[in-house]
């Protein structure tokens, strides 16, 4: 049993080092620069508010749906907000770097199950980290959170 216990914390420490390599990596650099950005950003900071305020009015439109009597305009305005925030250049740089900090915990999640067993499912595209994702506990909905086996 001491064995195992000593392997476990082999394990451990070397999931800091590699964890040490992904904060020290470029595209850690990257996203931190670009999320420095965009919080120093005013322009991007009014613009994700007007967003949020606006998600607030959509989210109480979508308990009712299509019949409730403001969908179309709070719709077009989620869409309107959405769009100019996107637009950004502080907000799309920071979603680039996110979108690649993902790929690069994706491809080590993947390389380290699949050293393990090529049968291990694997969360594709950051999808463990949306709604769709496999943070609901488990997988049995026939491959529908995203996963995929190689």
């Amino acid at each position: 049993m001491m064995i195992a216990t000593l392997e476990y914390v082999d394990i451990l420490d070397r999931t800091d080092s590699v964890g040490q390599l992904i904060i020290e990596s470029e595209v850690m650099k990257q996203y931190e620069s670009a999320c420095a950005t965009l919080q120093n950003d005013s322009e991007a900071q009014r613009l994700i508010d007007d967003f949020n305020h606006i998600k607030e009015d959509y989210e109480e439109v979508q308990r009712f749906g299509r019949y409730h009597p403001d969908y179309s305009e709070i719709m077009k305005t989620v869409r309107s907000a959405k769009r100019k925030m996107d637009m950004n250049e502080s907000v799309a740089a920071f979603k680039i770097a996110e979108r690649n900090l993902q790929r690069l915990l994706d491809e080590i999640s993947e390389i380290i199950a699949h050293s393990v067993s090529e049968e291990i499912l694997v969360p594709k595209e950051g999808l463990a980290l949306t709604d769709s994702g496999c943070s609901t506990g488990g997988c049995g909905s026939g491959g529908s959170c995203g996963c995929q086996a190689s």
